[in-house]
């Protein structure tokens, strides 16, 4: 379903499925994104802070974007993001962590210089099984406002 500027109040919410992170998935994604040992080395990681390798904060923030468009949050709206704020690593995600991601609206408002599009100011908090935040951020999209 198409959603306009107009469709979207404050106070709305997704939430998305529960996603499982392996260490292979950890791994997999440093490698190729972050390659810190303490998130790709299990040796030298198991011997730093966190005792095991953690994900990396991009990974969570990447993972949390995908749940989210699965989820249908904006259906078949095209959205463009236009920035993140406030983003905030509040935990280590390990190996076995079931990551679900919730996404609030916290604002709309028109397009000051194109008032064809709005813009939507969603909070998003990822949480782990135990229900801790490990992840909270602001995000900034842009939606088509409806057609007059």
């Amino acid at each position: 379903m198409r959603r306009y500027f107009e469709d979207f109040s404050i106070g709305e919410t997704w939430t998305s499925k529960t996603v499982t992170l392996s260490e292979d998935d950890i791994i997999r994604y440093a490698r190729e994104n972050d390659p810190q040992p303490i998130h790709t080395d299990p040796e030298k990681a198991a011997a730093g802070r966190f005792g095991t390798v953690i994900a990396s904060g991009w990974q969570i923030a990447a993972l949390s974007m995908r749940l989210f468009v699965e989820a249908g949050g904006y259906g078949e709206t095209p959205m463009v993001g236009l920035g993140i704020d406030e983003l905030r690593w509040r935990r280590p995600v390990r190996p076995g962590d079931t990551l679900q991601v919730t996404r609030e609206v916290a604002a709309t408002e028109r397009h000051k210089t194109k008032p064809e599009y709005g813009i939507i100011r969603t909070k998003v908090t990822v949480t782990n099984q135990d229900g801790e935040a490990v992840m909270t951020l602001v995000t900034l999209g842009q939606v088509p406002a409806r057609p007059t």
